[in-house]
C-alpha cells in the first residue's frame, strides 16, 4: 500500500473537510445531567442506541440496496476506560452470507486521556454474519484521537484489518463470480481504512452540524462468496449532514448528504453481489440523502 501518499492525501482532506462521531450516552445538542456531589461515580454504566435509517451505507457503500435498516447497540463502559459491547443492523443481502443476513459486530477497546483536552481511544471489532459462512467473517483493529479546536469536536482515525480469507481476492472478474467459481481461493489480503469526522452544535438550538471524511486501500475485487469491504480496493467516501435533538426526547433525527467516489462502472459490476435476493434499484455508491431516527439510553 501506498501508506506515505495515503497519509498525506488523509490529512490535507482532513484538514479542508472533517465528520462527527457522538457518544450513545448523550445525543447530539443534549447536556448531560451533573452528578450528584454526595454520590460516587458508577464504576459501569451502559450506553446504546437503537434506530432506523433510509439506508445502511458503510464507508459509503450501501449494504441495504438503498432500502431500510434497523440498527441497535449497547455498550458496556468500565471507569478504568475498558469498553465492550455490540451493534447490529440487517443487510439486503449483500454478497451471499447466507444466515440470517445480518451484520453482528462485537467490540472491545480502552480509552485514556494523555491531556486535559485529548482522549485516545483504542480497540478492535469483529465483523461478523450469524448463520453465514465463517470466511466472511473478519476483525480489524482501530486507534481515535479526539479532542476541540474552538466550536469543534474533531475525531481522526485509523483502522487497519490485517490479511484474513475474507478480505482475499477470490474472483479476478464478474464473470467468475457470477458463475460462482474461485479463482484464487484462499487467498488472503488486508484493508487499510483512514478517516476523520467534525461536530459542531448550533447555539441555541438542539442542532449538530457534522461532517466526514475516509480513505479505503484494500483489494480491489471480491472476496469470498462474492462480498467485499473494499469494492474497488481504493476509494473516498464523505458525507456532510445535521443532527436535531428532540427536544423532551431520546430522540435524534438525522439526516446527511453521502456520497463516494466510485465511478458508476464499478459499482454496476459489484452490484449483482451487494444487492443478491433484491430487486437491484439503485447505485449502491452514488450520491444520496440518508435520513435516521435514533433512541439514545
Amino acid at each position: 500500500m501506498r501508506l506515505v501518499t495515503t497519509a498525506a492525501g488523509f490529512a490535507l482532506a482532513l484538514l479542508s473537510v472533517p465528520v462527527a462521531a457522538q457518544d450513545a450516552a448523550v445525543p447530539p445538542g443534549a447536556t448531560p445531567s451533573p452528578p450528584s456531589d454526595t454520590d460516587p461515580p458508577a464504576a459501569l454504566t451502559v450506553t446504546g442506541s437503537v434506530g432506523l435509517v433510509s439506508d445502511y451505507r458503510f464507508r459509503g457503500v450501501s449494504q441495504s440496496d438503498e432500502q431500510l435498516a434497523v440498527q441497535g447497540g449497547v455498550t458496556l463502559n468500565h471507569q478504568s476506560g475498558l469498553y465492550g459491547g455490540f451493534w447490529a443492523s440487517n443487510l439486503a443481502g449483500w454478497g451471499t452470507f447466507g444466515g440470517a443476513n445480518m451484520e453482528l459486530d462485537l467490540l472491545a477497546g480502552f480509552k485514556f486521556k494523555p491531556t486535559e483536552a485529548a482522549t485516545v481511544d483504542v480497540g478492535v471489532t469483529w465483523y461478523m454474519y450469524p448463520g453465514g459462512f465463517d470466511n466472511t467473517d473478519f476483525f480489524e483493529p482501530y486507534a481515535k484521537l479526539s479532542g476541540t479546536a474552538g466550536p469543534l469536536s474533531l475525531t481522526a482515525g485509523v483502522a487497519y484489518a490485517p490479511k484474513q480469507q475474507a478480505l482475499g481476492n477470490y474472483y479476478f472478474n464478474g464473470t467468475s463470480a457470477a458463475n460462482g467459481v474461485y479463482d484464487d481461493e484462499g487467498d488472503t489480503n488486508d484493508n487499510l481504512y483512514l478517516w476523520g469526522d467534525a461536530a459542531a452544535g448550533v447555539p441555541g438550538l438542539p442542532l449538530t452540524a457534522k461532517a466526514h471524511i475516509g480513505y479505503s486501500d484494500g483489494n480491489r475485487g471480491l472476496g469470498p462468496f462474492a462480498t467485499s469491504v473494499a469494492p474497488t480496493g481504493k476509494y473516498w467516501d464523505w458525507l456532510v449532514g445535521a443532527d436535531f435533538v428532540v427536544p423532551g426526547t431520546p430522540l435524534t433525527l438525522g439526516v446527511a448528504y453521502v456520497d463516494t467516489d466510485i465511478s458508476r462502472r464499478e459499482a454496476a459490476y459489484l452490484q449483482p453481489s451487494f444487492s443478491k435476493g433484491q430487486d437491484g434499484r439503485g447505485q449502491i455508491a452514488d450520491a444520496t440523502v440518508v435520513v435516521s431516527l435514533t433512541a439514545a439510553f
